[in-house]
C-alpha cells in the first residue's frame, strides 16, 4: 500500500476543525490515574499514540471511560491486570510510565512493537534505577520489568538531549520517599515540552521547583495528586501541515478550535510562519486562523529547532521551496526519534530539493519546483504528513510507504487534506496517471 499525493489542481480553500493536543492528553490521562477519585479531560482525541497510553494504562490498572467529547478516569494506585503492559510505538508511552508503573502492586514487563525495540532508553532506565525504581533489562532497551516499590528520590544527572526522559522523570519525583533533585546535563533540547509537563502535573496538584535556566528542577517528596477537571487545548503540532501546504499555494482557508489556540509546546511556529510570510490572521477570540495567500513560497531564513523538534519535517518541506537559503539548525537530536528524521527528509533530494547536512544543521536553497518521487515514511506519522505536503507542489504523483502512519498522531490528516484541495489517497496498486491514482 502506498499513498499518493497528487500536485494541486487549483487554490485550497475550506474549513477545518482543529485536533485536540495528543501532547496534553498523554499527560492528563497518565496523572488522572495516578489520582485518587475521578477526573474528566476533554476532548478526546483518536491518536493512535494516545490510544496506545490508554491501553497501558488499562492494563495497570485505571479504569477509563469514554465520556460524550471526553474522557472519565477513575485514578489512584495502579493495580496491574497482567504481567505485560504493551506500548506499541509510542515513545511518550514508554518514557512516561516506565518509570511510573513502580507504583504498582506488582512486577510487569513492558513490551512494543518489534521495531520500536530499538528506540534508545539507556540514559532513562540508568536514571531510573538511580532513583531508587528496580528494573529488569538486557541491553538496554525493550522488554523491561519494573518491580513495585516507591523510588528512593535522590539526586539524579541526566542527558537533555530528548526531553521525555527528563519529563519521565519529572513525573515519577513526586511519589519518591525523599526529596528529589534532577539535574539536566549538555544540550538542554525541547523546553517547551519541559514546561508542558510542570503545567500539567501542576494542575493536578503536583509541586516541582525549577531553577531559572531550565537546568535544575526541586520536587518534595511523598506528595499526593488530586483528580481534575482538564480541557484539551488544540493540537498545532498537527495543524501546521494544513498551514504549510496552504503556505506553498494560493489559498483561502481557516483552522477552527472549541477553545483559544494557545498553550501548546509548539506554538512558536506560527510566529515563524507568519515571520517569512505566511498571510495568517487569528481571530480576536483566539479560536480560529485564517489564511488568505496568492502562493508566493516563504521567504528564507534562519530557524533554531532546539525546542521544536517535532517541527523539523514539515520545516524542511517548506524550507526546500523557500526563496533564498533556509538553515535549520540545531536538528541533530531529531535523529532520536520514531525514526532518523533527518535522513528521512534529506529525501527530499529524490524530489529535486537542495538540502545538505553538517551533523548539526540542514542546509536548504529553495527551489521553484519539486517533481514527483517514491519515498519512504519510515513509519513515521510526520515525515509521512511533511512529504505529503511536499507531494501537493510537485509535478506527477509522489508515492510514500507506510500509508497509515499519519494516523498515530491526526487521523484527520487525509480528510482534512482532501477537504482543502490535495489530492491525497491510500492505495493498493501502482496508478498509471494522476486521474486513476486519485
Amino acid at each position: 500500500m502506498r499513498l499518493l499525493v497528487a500536485g494541486v489542481p487549483g487554490p485550497l480553500e475550506g474549513e477545518i476543525l482543529i485536533p485536540p493536543s495528543k501532547y496534553h492528553a498523554h499527560r492528563a490521562l497518565m496523572l488522572a490515574a495516578l489520582a485518587p477519585g475521578e477526573s474528566t479531560i476533554v476532548d478526546r482525541t483518536s491518536a493512535r499514540h494516545v490510544g496506545f497510553t490508554v491501553t497501558a494504562l488499562r492494563a495497570l490498572g485505571t479504569e477509563i471511560v469514554a465520556s460524550g467529547r471526553g474522557w472519565r478516569v477513575r485514578g489512584g494506585r495502579f493495580s496491574p491486570r497482567g504481567d505485560v503492559v504493551p506500548v506499541g510505538s509510542s515513545g511518550t508511552t514508554l518514557y512516561f510510565l516506565l518509570g511510573l508503573a513502580a507504583l504498582g502492586d506488582r512486577p510487569v514487563t513492558f513490551v512494543g512493537q518489534r521495531y520500536f525495540r530499538h528506540r534508545p532508553i539507556g540514559p532513562l532506565l540508568r536514571a531510573l534505577r538511580r532513583l531508587g525504581v528496580r528494573l529488569d533489562y538486557e541491553g538496554q532497551s525493550l522488554p523491561v520489568t519494573v518491580h513495585p516499590g516507591r523510588p528512593r528520590g535522590g539526586h539524579i544527572r541526566i542527558d537533555g538531549t530528548l526531553s521525555q526522559w527528563v519529563s519521565g522523570l519529572l513525573m515519577l519525583a513526586p511519589f519518591a520517599r525523599e526529596p528529589t533533585t534532577i539535574e539536566v546535563s549538555g544540550e538542554l533540547n525541547e523546553r517547551p515540552y519541559l514546561e508542558l509537563t510542570l503545567e500539567s502535573m501542576r494542575q493536578f496538584g503536583l509541586r516541582v521547583d525549577v531553577r531559572e535556566d531550565w537546568r535544575q528542577f526541586e520536587i518534595p517528596p511523598a506528595q499526593q495528586p488530586v483528580a481534575a477537571d482538564v480541557v484539551l487545548p488544540p493540537d498545532v503540532g498537527s495543524i501546521v501541515f494544513g498551514l504549510a501546504a496552504c503556505a506553498l499555494h494560493p489559498s483561502r482557508a481557516t483552522f477552527h478550535s472549541h477553545v483559544p489556540i494557545h498553550g501548546h509546546p509548539e506554538a512558536s511556529v506560527l510566529d515563524e510562519l507568519r515571520s517569512v510570510g505566511v498571510p495568517m490572521r487569528f481571530a480576536a477570540d483566539g479560536r480560529s486562523i485564517s489564511i488568505e495567500h496568492d502562493g508566493t513560497p516563504p521567504v528564507a531564513g534562519r530557524l533554531d529547532c532546539r525546542d521544536i523538534p517535532d517541527m523539523v519535517p514539515v520545516l524542511s518541506t517548506l524550507a526546500s521551496r523557500a526563496r533564498g537559503r533556509t538553515v535549520l539548525s540545531h536538528v541533530s537530536h531529531v535523529r532520536l526519534k520514531e525514526s532518523d528524521r533527518v535522513a528521512a527528509m534529506l529525501q527530499l533530494r529524490k524530489m529535486g530539493a537542495h538540502v545538505e547536512f553538517d551533523g548539526n544543521d540542514l542546509e536548504f536553497e529553495g527551489v521553484e519546483r519539486l517533481h514527483a518521487a517514491s519515498m519512504s515514511s519510515f513509519n513515521d506519522h510526520r515525515i509521512l504528513m511533511a512529504l505529503a505536503v511536499a507531494g501537493s507542489c510537485a509535478s506527477g504523483v509522489t508515492e510514500l510507504s507506510y500509508p497509515n502512519a499519519y494516523k498515530i498522531s491526526y487521523p484527520e490528516f487525509v480528510d482534512h487534506m482532501n477537504a482543502l484541495g490535495v489530492p491525497v489517497a491510500v492505495s493498493r496498486r501502482v496508478p498509471n496517471t494522476v486521474e486513476d491514482a486519485l
